[in-house]
This record gives structure tokens, sequence and C-alpha cells, in this order.
């Protein structure tokens, strides 16, 4: 399993998302993908409270520790690498989180267009 270069959606080089908790596919940090990464977990996002809700209510429960996968459960202001389909799905219905653009992986690109990712940038769009 190869990453993909680690490009973000800005043309420059990939910024880390999280340490704490630490994110992304193969768990480094970063919003790395490769082609066996099928959800393309490559959308930095600063989780919210609504965003939480909205994906629990969608089946996948990202507040809840799950100690045997390592995983803290999360709360809102944390980063995590989000799929990018369920990115463009929480914009759709208005509970999008806002996105780190410099640590999301420029192929989010690919489910996600630069315009709409960069109405949910944090900061200056171009950060």
């Amino acid at each position: 399993m190869e990453k993909d270069d680690a490009i973000n959606v800005l043309g420059g080089p990939l910024r880390p998302c999280s340490g704490d908790p630490v994110t992304g596919y193969f768990r480094d940090g970063h919003c790395n993908t490769c082609d066996a990464d099928t959800g393309s977990h490559t959308v930095c996002a600063v989780m919210t409270a609504e965003f939480l809700a909205y994906s629990k209510y969608l089946g996948n429960d990202l507040s809840t520790p799950v100690p045997e996968y390592r995983f803290p459960g999360l709360k809102p202001g944390d980063r995590w690498c989000l799929c990018a389909g369920r990115f463009l799905q929480a914009h759709q219905e208005g509970v999008a989180p806002k996105v780190y653009l410099a640590a999301t992986h420029r192929r989010a690109l690919e489910a996600v267009s630069l315009d709409v990712l960069e109405r949910h940038a944090l900061g200056p769009a171009r950060d």
C-alpha cells in the first residue's frame, strides 16, 4: 500500500492535520491516501458538535471512544481526516465543519470542488 504524493488542494506540501488525536488513513497525522483508501479520508476538518451529531445520525459515531482500535472519540475542536464524500454530503445538508486547506489532500478534489472547500476554509482561503 503506497501513499499518493503528499500534495494539498492548494498545490503545496501536505501539512499535518492532527497528532492528538492521531488521524489519517495511515494514522500518521496527515490526510494521506492511496488506492486502497476507498473512503478517500482526505479532508482535514475541525469537528463541531453539529457535525459529530450529524455523523452519528448517519451511523458513523465519531464521538464514542473505541479502545480496541485505539480510537479516543472526537470532540468539538479536534481535527480529523474526513471522507471526502461525507464532507460533501455534510456541505449539502448545511452542517459541514471548517476545513484546513493546507492539510487537505489534493485527491479530495475528485469528490469536492475547491470552491466548496474554500467556502468552509479556516481563516483565509489560501492559508
